[in-house]
């Protein structure tokens, strides 16, 4: 009998061990900067990490930004982008308050290719959150979400992550997780959250970098 419990014992834990997903995980870097990556893009995963279901169309990347050598880098979250190799969607990282803010998801006209869009090459969007599809856009690059701008004339300042009494639960927990916008000597890790349509597996997505720290493209492996 104890011969045999222990047989059904270790083929529970290889099922578990079987169940259980491999990370989504990425790497990449040059003189300036040191990128590190953790893709989370299954609805059940991304409940797990933020403790609330975003929506299908929202996935998270926890990202880690290593400056070299002491020189100090502004961080800000536009610095980054989600490419899909799979249907050409690319977006950058929704703010917390677009995601939790007291009138559910904002929309703001900006230029320059803004957070929170999606688009194919030809300047199409794909889709917003929650599944449904934004209007036409103009051609001259008006998006939904965060502006941007040229990283040499913006002022990194960090993230108020204690915030107000009267801000969502929510809302608190995703300004706390993000990733820091500061400027920063040392190494920074928190969570960006991309709009993203469809299921993907991790050789579909890349992780674009465009910062003070140069042009890096991170390819997720599982």
């Amino acid at each position: 009998m104890k011969h045999l419990a222990a047989v059904l014992l270790s083929g529970v834990l290889l099922l578990s061990a079987a169940d259980k997903k491999a990370p989504i995980t990425g790497r990449t870097g040059n003189w300036n900067v040191g990128i590190e990556a953790v893709a989370f893009l299954d609805k059940e995963e991304v409940k797990r990490i933020i403790g609330t279901d975003l929506g299908t169309n929202v996935v998270v990347v926890e990202v880690t930004l290593s400056p070299k050598s002491g020189k100090e880098l502004k961080v800000f979250h536009d610095d980054f982008q989600l490419r899909s190799y799979k249907d050409g969607q690319k977006s950058t990282p929704f703010a917390p308050s677009q995601l939790a803010g007291k009138g559910g998801l904002k929309l703001s006209t900006v230029r320059g290719g803004g957070g929170g869009v999606m688009a194919n090459d030809d300047g199409r969007p794909w889709g917003g959150l929650g599944g449904g599809m934004p209007g036409r856009l103009p051609g001259s690059g008006t998006g939904i979400g965060n502006s941007s701008s040229d990283p040499s004339t913006r002022e990194a300042t960090e993230i108020d992550t204690k915030g107000s009494k009267d801000e969502p639960p929510l809302l608190r927990a995703l300004k706390e997780k993000s990733l820091p916008e500061k400027t920063t000597a040392a190494p920074v890790k928190g969570l960006l959250y991309f709009p993203l349509d469809g299921k993907h597996k991790a050789k579909d997505v890349a992780l674009a970098y465009n910062g003070e720290g140069g042009k890096l493209v991170l390819e997720f492996h599982q």
